[in-house]
């Protein structure tokens, strides 16, 4: 048993805020989320922390731990730097409610404006599709999104530039990629990632990709496809030549 200093932010929505110091007792196996548990058991009952499955699948406790978005439950104390304070704060890119907890409803509602999943028509009659299976599995990836917002929480576009009326994120075109990539989808959302969505705002930095817990290659898989196809529509020389000649 060993005993660790921790740094965590305390502070409230609309208030100042402070780094507040704690020390408690870390033995074999223990995460991020154990200590700040007993922490609140010991010193601090006070202390609001968001969490739910503690098994890396709901996407509750994200927070930033010594500087880089993690999810606390999965990460663990051994693999910390020893001769340092653990240093805890919220995540930067949403406002805050209290100490660790962060307001992210911006991201549901963001959700709600992405056109939602539309279908052909069966193949056969009796009400069944034809699908490659390597189309099926393309869209697999996108579908282990926890959404803890570690993607948008560490995306410079809303993290420094506070574009989140213009930009949705990458969590939101990984969203998009499973529905324009699926093979029986058919709703049209190119001009809306265009302008409403923002996706030329990404500069393809692949930080999101870094922080992903679930592994998933969000700027290659998902965020560059969907640019690519938001580009030949809009900005291929051919294209725009036909559409001059048909005014349209």
């Amino acid at each position: 048993m060993a005993s660790r200093t921790f740094r965590i932010w305390r502070g409230e929505q609309d208030g100042d805020g402070q780094f507040a110091e704690y020390t408690t007792d870390i033995t074999e196996g223990m995460v991020v989320l154990d200590a700040v548990h007993q922490i609140q058991a010991e010193s601090a009952g006070d202390l609001a922390v968001r969490w739910n499955c503690k098994a890396g699948k709901c996407g509750s406790c994200s927070a930033e731990v010594n500087g880089n978005p993690r999810l606390m439950c999965m990460t663990r104390m051994s693999d910390l730097p020893e001769d340092l304070p653990v240093t805890i704060e919220p995540m930067r890119t949403f406002p805050l409610l209290k100490d660790l907890v962060t307001d992210v409803s911006w991201n549901f509602e963001v959700k709600k404006r992405i056109r939602k999943f539309k279908p052909r028509a069966p193949d056969a009659e009796d009400g069944t599709w034809r699908m490659d299976q390597r189309d099926v599995d393309r869209v697999q990836e996108f579908r282990k999104c926890i959404e803890c917002f570690l993607c948008q929480d560490v995306c410079h576009v809303l993290r420094d530039s506070h574009k989140h009326d213009e930009f949705v994120g990458p969590r939101f075109f990984v969203h998009a990629a499973a529905l324009e990539m699926h093979p029986l989808d058919t709703e049209d959302r190119l001009e809306e990632l265009k302008e409403a969505q923002g996706v030329g705002y990404c500069n393809i930095t692949k930080c999101c990709t870094k922080v992903c817990p679930e592994h998933i290659t969000i700027t290659d898989n998902a965020i560059i496809p969907l640019k690519e196809r938001v580009v030949d529509r809009f900005y291929d020389p051919v294209r725009n030549l036909f559409r001059i000649i048909g005014g349209r």
